[in-house]
This record gives structure tokens, C-alpha cells and sequence, in this order.
């Protein structure tokens, strides 16, 4: 069965600034469900964009047209401990999906620092996590399946289609609807988690070091101010400890509930950004946690924002951050959220952003409703002359223009494309200003411009 809501629906991302007002919002109840949906949208000429959890900040999945929510597929649709493998469904929530491995002793080899997404959001996007020898979340997928427009089955695999797999990993929901996906897993897995702060040059003096070091390591610099809180996490026996009350008061109330209210005292009062950013600094908590590693990679984050990240060649990423301070504290601009500063493996699926070498990605945040100019307009012009590609899922101001230019496989990704879709039926305006020349020309490509053309 498919449901579909009356024609007057509002949809709207997790930060906000994406409106949109779909004609049709469907959510499947089955794949032949969602097959069905499919065709019948095409025989419309109707465009299609899945939506997971809205957690992208561009409008990737915003429609007039069809939305389709694969909320009712969700779960685990087989699991084979002995192969540490297990077939998931699409519209699973990270965070749900990381206690629904524990239960059959298995683990994802990275994950990020929110796990709000779903699935197959977080892997069409290329959400990532940190870690110099680990790539983005879709390395992790050995095979994914997907129904095209027309409402054909199409799996693809690392053994039997591994061109069309380096596509789909990474595909921003252009070749079609991923319903399951099967990764590769590891056994169920601890990790210690230490809090250092630094002297933002020691930092980055130490830097090769530190990220050779530890199996995950980053690290959040306070704008206005020399000071980084560095995160570092090892494999550990250790018994659990440390993510009790303590865990709960620093993440829950310092950095959510009063972070929040200091938040909105900025967006009030611009002049307050560089003093509050510099407290914040001098109050972050240093300390030691060990637990379960799913759930030690995500952190809560209630405060909304708007965000923009790129990956820059890894030997760039110092000199990277330091234009970036420098250009902070000439420009004096109000900014009180953290800088994070990421570590990712290269591989060679083809819209990856870490695509061809170790990248190190950069990410600038602005609270909800204060202005992202100059601000990011002048961070993308400091990632682009370092040669930096932007993550998918974040805000940026690049088009088909320039984005050909930036990935070796960018021509192969876009006749996968074209086989698949040809008709353009799973293309958005947004979609085609990044796809299409002739898009890029008709749509502007404002980074405030953040609602569906």
C-alpha cells in the first residue's frame, strides 16, 4: 500500500531554510508499492525526489511534483554474522541502525558525528566521518539496490556491475530510489574517546602525527581565538565509563541548551559572536569516555544551523584553516560556531568528494537565521583555490560549470545517468544547476538562496 497526504503538504529540512510544497507525498509500504508509485509518476512526466530525514541543507529533495519517504522501510532484512554482513533497508535511521547491529554483535566501520540521517541519505549524499584510513560511509556498501522511473529492479555490486556501484554509492538520489543496501560490517567493537584543547599552531604542528595516531581524529577550532578541542578515538577493552550523567550534562545542557541560548543572544546581537566564541574556548571540557562505538560517534545536536563543508587535498588543509582565521579576524564577521576539521581516506567512487586521495574536510556553521554572508562566500572562495570539492549534502555555490572539472569520473557518473534515467524524471531544478549546463544557466546559484527555484 501507498499512502499519499493531501495536495497542500509543507515540507521543510532539518535547518529550516528549505520549503517545500509537494503535490504528492508518498510513503510505500513495500518495494512493489514503491515500483508502482514510480511508474505511474512517470507516466506523468512528474519529477521524483525521495526524502529521508531533511538533514541536507541544499534543497537536494525539494519538489513540487512527487515526493516519495521511505520512512516504512526501515530495518534489517537479513543479517549473516559469519560473512559480517547484513542488508538493510534504505529508509533505516542511523541511530536505529547502530543498536539493531549491536544486537547481532556487529558494527559500522566509521560513522559520523550526527546520525539523524537515514541510510540512504547519508549515503547518497557522502557523509562521512573522520578517520585517515577510513573513506566515506558508502565504501562500506558491497551492493545497493535501486528502482529506476520506470519501475525496474536494478542491483549492483561490487562482483557483477562495479561501474554502475561506484555510481550509486554516491549519486544525490539521481539514478533512482535506493531501497536496500548491503554492507560490509565489523564485529561489534569498543572505542575511547579523549578531549584534549590546544593552541590552534600546536595543533596543526602535530597534526600529521595525530591523524597517523589514532583511528579517528579531529578537531574544533573557535573562530576569534588560538584555541582547538582535539577528539581522538582508539579501539579499547575498557569497561564503558564516562557517558553517564556527566556525558548527559555536557552535551545535553552546556552544549545545547545553553549553547542555544547563547545562539540566539548572537543572532540579537551580532557583537556578542567573537567574546562568546572565545568563552566558549576557555569553558571546553577535557576528558576521557570509553564505550560502545555507536554509541560514542554521534553527539546530539539540537541547536539548528546552516552549514557549508569541503574536502581539500589533505597536505592543504593547514595552511587552509589559517586563511580561513585570518580571514575571520580581518573581516571581523560575527561567527560563533566552531570550525570542524576532519580527516578522510581517499577511493575512487566517482562523485566522492575524497575521490582519487586522503582529503581533509572543513566545515563552517552559522546559526538558524543569522546571515551566511560574507561568511561563506568568502570560506568557498578560500576551499576553492585549495582545491577543495564540496560535500554534497552542505551548502555551496558550484554548478555542472564547475563541478566537471573537479572529478576524473565526472563524465562516466553523468551516462550512468543518463542510462538510468533518461528522461530526467529524478531531477530537481537544484539537481540540474549541478548536473546539467543548461540548468546551471537557468538557476541561480546564490549560497542564501537556499529554497527550491
Amino acid at each position: 500500500m501507498t499512502t499519499e497526504t493531501a495536495k497542500t503538504r509543507t515540507w521543510r529540512n532539518w535547518s529550516g531554510a528549505v520549503v517545500a510544497h509537494p503535490s504528492g507525498f508518498l510513503q510505500p509500504e513495500s518495494v512493489d508499492a514503491l515500483k508502482a508509485a514510480l511508474r505511474d509518476a512517470s507516466a506523468q512526466s512528474r519529477t521524483v525526489r525521495v526524502v529521508g530525514s531533511g538533514h541536507s541543507f541544499p534543497p537536494l529533495c525539494a519538489t513540487d511534483e512527487t515526493m516519495v519517504s521511505l520512512e516504512a522501510l526501515r530495518g534489517l532484512e537479513s543479517v549473516d554474522a559469519s560473512a559480517r554482513e547484513a542488508v538493510v533497508w534504505a529508509g533505516t535511521s542511523l541511530r536505529e541502525l547502530g543498536s539493531l547491529l549491536a544486537s547481532h554483535g556487529l558494527a559500522m566501520e566509521n560513522l559520523g558525528d550526527i546520525n539523524k540521517q537515514s541510510l540512504g541519505g547519508a549515503l547518497g549524499t557522502g557523509t562521512h566521518g573522520t578517520g585517515v584510513g577510513l573513506g566515506i560511509l558508502s565504501t562500506q556498501a558491497a551492493a545497493m539496490t535501486l528502482v529506476t522511473a520506470s519501475g525496474d529492479e536494478v542491483l549492483c555490486s561490487e562482483d557483477t556491475s562495479p561501474e554502475l556501484l561506484q555510481a550509486a554509492r554516491v549519486s544525490l538520489g539521481s539514478l533512482g530510489v535506493v531501497t536496500r543496501v548491503r554492507l560490509r560490517l565489523l564485529p561489534a567493537y569498543r572505542l575511547r574517546l579523549t578531549r584534549r584543547n590546544l593552541g590552534l599552531e600546536e595543533c596543526l604542528a602535530g597534526l600529521d602525527e595525530a591523524r597517523a595516531r589514532h583511528r579517528h581524529y579531529e578537531f574544533f577550532w573557535f573562530p576569534h581565538s588560538d584555541r582547538v578541542m582535539t577528539k581522538a578515538m582508539d579501539l579499547t577493552d575498557e569497561t564503558p565509563h564516562g557517558v553517564g550523567v556527566g556525558r548527559w550534562f555536557s552535551e545535553m545542557v552546556m552544549e545545547n541548551a545553553v549553547f542555544g541560548a547563547v545562539s540566539r543572544a548572537c543572532r540579537m546581537r551580532p557583537a556578542l559572536c567573537a567574546p562568546v566564541s572565545r568563552l566558549s574556548a576557555k569553558l571546553a571540557s577535557e576528558g576521557v569516555l570509553a564505550g560502545q562505538s555507536h554509541t560514542l560517534f554521534a553527539t546530539p545536536r539540537l541547536v539548528r544551523f546552516q552549514e557549508m563543508e569541503y574536502a581539500v587535498p589533505v597536505e592543504r588543509g593547514p595552511d587552509c584553516l589559517r586563511e580561513l582565521s585570518e580571514y575571520i579576524t580581518r573581516e571581523q564577521l560575527p561567527v560563533h560556531f566552531p570550525v570542524e576539521y576532519r580527516f578522510v581516506r581517499g577511493d575512487d567512487v566517482f562523485l566522492s568528494p575524497a575521490h582519487g586521495g586522503d582529503r581533509a574536510f572543513i566545515a563552517v556553521h552559522q546559526y538558524r537565521g543569522m546571515p551566511l554572508e560574507p561568511y561563506f562566500s568568502g570560506a568557498e572562495a578560500i576551499f576553492r583555490n585549495h582545491g577543495g570539492r564540496p560535500h554534497w549534502g552542505k551548502l555551496h555555490t558550484q554548478t555542472a560549470a564547475t563541478l566537471k572539472h573537479l572529478y576524473p569520473r565526472w563524465d562516466d557518473f553523468q551516462r550512468v545517468r543518463e542510462q538510468l534515467d533518461p528522461e530526467g524524471r529524478f531531477l530537481n531544478p537544484y539537481l540540474r544547476r549541478l548536473f546539467l549546463e543548461e540548468g546551471a544557466r537557468r538557476t541561480r546559484g546564490e549560497i542564501g538562496s537556499a529554497r527550491l527555484a
